[in-house]
């Protein structure tokens, strides 16, 4: 059960990041690529995460690194949008 909710939160990641880039690309609007991005790194995450349950691999500290860089790019993007 547990490996279908990790499948499913890296659907929906993508596809929001999906959404978002197809917005950014309609209104230019730059907040929308940063969070577009964070989202990727979401995405990303979620799925090392559904391949570390799904084949018992031992990737944490490894597997957090896209999660992190997503974060980071949208910490960016407020900060340089807020200037």
């Amino acid at each position: 059960m547990a490996i279908a909710v990790y499948a499913l939160c890296a659907l929906t990641s993508l596809a929001c990041a999906m959404l978002l880039l197809r917005a950014y690309m309609a209104d230019k609007v730059r907040l929308l690529l940063w969070t577009a991005l964070c989202f990727c790194g979401l995405a990303a995450n979620n799925v090392a995460l559904f391949f570390d349950v799904l084949l018992a691999l031992d990737i944490g500290t490894l597997r957090k690194v896209p999660a992190l860089i997503g974060v980071v790019l949208l910490l960016h993007g407020f900060i340089s949008e807020s200037r």
